[in-house]
């Protein structure tokens, strides 16, 4: 209850005031500005900013992908390497033995995904030449999950390779050696974390609707819950997804991040056409419109990277813990595959981690 603010009390005024001070407090808070003429409060102007980039400036290269004996193109992450019990990698489109999405005259492709447009001969070939690029047999068991855009994880065991019908989920978790975990996306982002410590490895599939149900940060409390892990002991690697410079998105995705997280808009970002033809000639794409009521202009971009960062970090991992590969898959085609770029006609790539089995 609000402290008394009664006229016979001789404080009233100062806990009154006090009073006003904590309910502008979480106006503030919620972007909101309390109005002192008996008016409906509007949103506070500073809100309705964001930060301003050209496409270019949030756009991150990927690495150059290792290129492995049997052809399959795919990333690893810095320092990840020196870690002896750990698998782990990201594949990308070059490789393999798929056509369904490339040209006549191009090399076969390194679809992952049982498409509709792909053959099961095909993408189960591709899914053992990535586990022998990986882990240096093709034979390494690989999870896989049926993915739906939630915060479900699924607790992999080896017997789960061998399942006709894959659990569904968007996140695995395992601590069992000789086994890889996959994501599979392709536009998406992906997230990998190992715990240095239990050796316990978790894949995470992020896009907007499980960065916003919070996928990460509930995966790693299932990791702290099942196998007893400390968010101080892991490591974490946010691989290729779309990138900010690319994924343009409507209000309605800004309300449903506004809705979970208070730092909501600082995960975007107004982006301006760098059309060369538009900057040459502004004249052309004048309208009578008020501002604002126009389709010409700024763009609203999500930066999902940051968003599953913010989450790690929230989840307890310390920041240099935390790297993130770089690339997009909308504006590197050459490179990935991407679900948007292509308007739904694209396979699917995999991100996958594991812990290598001691040597007999």
């Amino acid at each position: 209850m609000w402290p008394s603010s009664s006229p016979s009390s001789a404080s009233g005024p100062a806990v009154k005031a006090c009073g006003l001070r904590e309910i502008d407090r979480l106006f503030r808070k919620a972007g909101l500005v309390r109005s002192l003429h008996g008016k409906a409060g509007a949103r506070n102007p500073k809100s309705n900013h964001f930060n301003r980039a050209a496409q270019e400036e949030l756009f991150h290269p990927a690495p150059s992908p290792r290129v492995a004996a049997n052809g399959v193109e795919w990333l690893a992450v810095s320092g990840w390497e020196k870690i002896p019990w750990l698998w782990h990698g990201f594949s990308t489109r070059r490789g393999g033995l798929s056509r369904a999405y490339c040209t006549e005259d191009a090399p076969g492709e390194m679809n992952l995904g049982f498409t509709a447009g792909d053959s099961r001969e095909n993408v189960a070939c591709n899914r053992s030449l990535l586990a022998e690029a990986v882990t240096g047999n093709a034979a390494t068991p690989l999870v896989a999950i049926r993915q739906f855009h939630s915060n479900l994880v699924h607790v992999a065991t080896v017997t789960d390779a061998a399942r006709e019908r894959p659990w569904k989920a968007d996140g695995l978790i395992a601590n069992e050696p000789g086994l890889l975990l996959g994501i599979q996306t392709a536009d998406c982002i992906p997230v990998l974390v190992a715990d240095r410590k239990r050796r316990v490895v978790a894949a995470f599939h992020a896009g907007w609707r499980g960065t916003v149900k919070r996928i990460v940060e509930l995966g790693i409390g299932r990791m702290r819950l099942a196998f007893g892990c400390r968010p101080e002991d892991m490591i974490a690697v946010i691989g290729p997804g779309v990138g900010a410079c690319c994924y343009a998105v409507g209000e309605e995705v800004l309300s449903e991040f506004e809705s979970q997280f208070q730092y909501a808009r600082e995960l975007f970002h107004e982006v301006y056409s760098t059309d060369v033809v538009r900057a040459k000639y502004p004249m052309l794409f004048l309208t009578q419109r008020a501002p604002g009521h126009s389709p010409i202009g700024p763009e609203l971009h999500l930066n999902l990277v940051e968003a599953n960062r913010r989450q790690l970090l929230a989840a307890g991992l310390k920041p240099r813990a935390i790297q993130a590969v770089g690339g997009c898959t909308s504006c590197q085609p050459e490179l990935f595959f991407s679900h948007r770029a292509s308007h739904g006609h694209a396979g699917r790539m995999l991100a996958v981690i594991g812990i290598r089995p001691p040597p007999r």
